[in-house]
């Protein structure tokens, strides 16, 4: 597969809210978070030690994720998205595995992620990867969040 997995760059800031956003209505609704989060991307989570990564086949930007810092090497995995044309293709497996390789190569301790259980297959693939459900806090910013899980690192 012609994949490439390429830094943030700010030509695709606009790509990456739109990602997003086609795949949030497509099983969701946008909420005020993902608004903040998508339209300062740069500000929100580059420029607060986080990382933005997407992927590139044949040429064309087609997904992407974002790395949240939470802490001392600790980070969010969200805002991950696929472009719907090329779902089936396992760039989302790509991506996380690339997400997974990065924390390891970092010695982070852990990722976290908030999904829903509404997302069977997205929760299967999470668990093949080796994240495990822990428990939720509560006053999430995200309605849509039902579920929370880590992979521990190191």
């Amino acid at each position: 597969m012609d994949l490439n997995i390429i830094l943030f760059e700010s030509q695709y800031a606009k790509r990456f809210k739109e990602l997003n956003v086609a795949w949030l209505e497509k099983y969701f609704y946008v909420e005020p978070k993902d608004t903040f989060l998508l339209e300062n991307c740069e500000s929100s989570i580059i420029d607060k030690g986080g990382y933005i990564y997407f992927a590139k086949y044949k040429d064309k930007i087609v997904g992407c994720f974002a790395l949240i810092e939470l802490g001392t090497d600790e980070y969010e995995l969200g805002k991950m998205a696929v472009d719907p044309n090329y779902q089936g293709l396992k760039i989302g497996q790509a991506l996380l595995r690339f997400a997974i390789d990065l924390a390891k190569q970092n010695t982070w301790k852990k990722l976290i992620l908030y999904s829903s259980t509404k997302l069977e297959n997205a929760l299967y693939i999470y668990r093949k990867y080796g994240f495990k459900e822990i428990e939720i806090e509560k006053n999430l910013p995200y309605a849509r969040s039902d579920i929370k899980m880590e992979l521990l690192i190191i």
